[in-house]
């Protein structure tokens, strides 16, 4: 993992986004952080089938659905794009999964939910395993970047990264990204006791980042969401509409959730653009009229309107 604080120098000034005077008001004063877990590749009926106590524990005092849903193609650059842009693929323009060598990079059509929480003076950091995700560090938007610089990084380097990050700077904004399970889908496949094995590796790591979240004294003003970018079957996934890629998990514990299974509601389905989407109503930020997502109200007690 490759450990990064954006610095202005002569040759690479830092673009910093015009940034409001006065912290926006949010619908929960006393909530201020902000924590998105991804879990690549994890299909919920894997989740399920593995020895996962620290994810059941989420959602036994968490808000949590097994029916969610990411993008149409389900491939990992363009749907964690969504779920940090809240718009589709279509509009954030990012349709390819992997690094591009170009000389200048290219960035979503549309600001991530970094460089919204820029604007608005909070605090932002990235933990992510895979090299790919570069393409959302957009200069001046994540205030604290590691992103993997090799292909099959273990989970355990992320965790680390995030960890310090937590620790050191208590980002009000935090991305983490695991990439294992994914990998061992690949390699072995999503029906594989290899990736359930992973699975429950992976269940450890997130426990960790709880218990660097209860020791920064966090507990009590984070939300955090964990979900996924894609499932998949045999060793690939991001087949158009496939049901086995498209269906993630998306659980939401912290102050003021409303425990229990969303699909109380029968209406509502959970998009992956609505993370972006949740993230944004908790900080207080806008609703964009672009917005493909919307915040899940439902997983909220008494939630003002946005």
């Amino acid at each position: 993992m490759r450990a990064e604080t954006l610095t202005p120098t002569a040759a690479t000034p830092l673009v910093v986004p015009a940034r409001t005077a006065v912290r926006p008001v949010r619908p929960y004063p006393d909530v201020d952080h902000v924590v998105i877990i991804s879990i690549d590749g994890l299909r919920p009926d894997r989740l399920l089938l593995a020895h996962t106590p620290t994810l059941r524990g989420l959602i036994a005092r968490g808000a949590y659905t097994f029916w969610a849903k990411t993008t149409a193609l389900g491939t990992t650059l363009p749907s964690h794009t969504s779920m940090l842009t809240a718009v589709k693929p279509r509009k954030h323009g990012v349709l390819w999964n992997t690094d591009l060598p170009l000389k200048a990079a290219i960035y979503p059509n549309y600001p991530t939910l970094f460089e919204l929480a820029r604007r608005a003076g909070y605090t932002t950091a990235m933990a992510a395993g895979k090299t790919k995700f570069n393409g959302l560090n957009k200069p001046g938007t994540i205030q604290q970047v590691d992103v993997s610089t090799k292909d099959e990084v273990e989970d355990e380097s992320v965790t680390v990264a995030a960890e310090s990050m937590i620790a050191a700077h208590q980002p009000e904004v935090l991305f983490i990204h695991f990439p294992a399970v994914d990998y061992a889908g690949h390699k072995y496949g999503w029906a594989s006791v290899e990736q359930l094995a992973t699975i429950e590796k992976v269940d450890g790591q997130v426990q960790r980042i709880f218990t660097a979240l209860a020791r920064a004294g966090l507990t009590e003003r984070t939300v955090v969401m964990l979900t996924s970018d894609h499932g998949g079957a045999g060793k690939t996934h991001g087949q158009e509409d496939d049901p086995r890629s498209r269906h993630i998990p998306w659980i939401m514990v912290g102050p003021h959730v409303q425990p229990g299974d969303l699909t109380r509601e029968a209406d509502l389905v959970v998009n992956t653009e609505d993370t972006g989407a949740t993230a944004c109503y908790l900080l207080g930020l806008s609703q964009l009229p672009y917005f493909d997502g919307r915040p899940v109200l439902a997983a909220l007690l008494n939630p003002p309107a946005p």
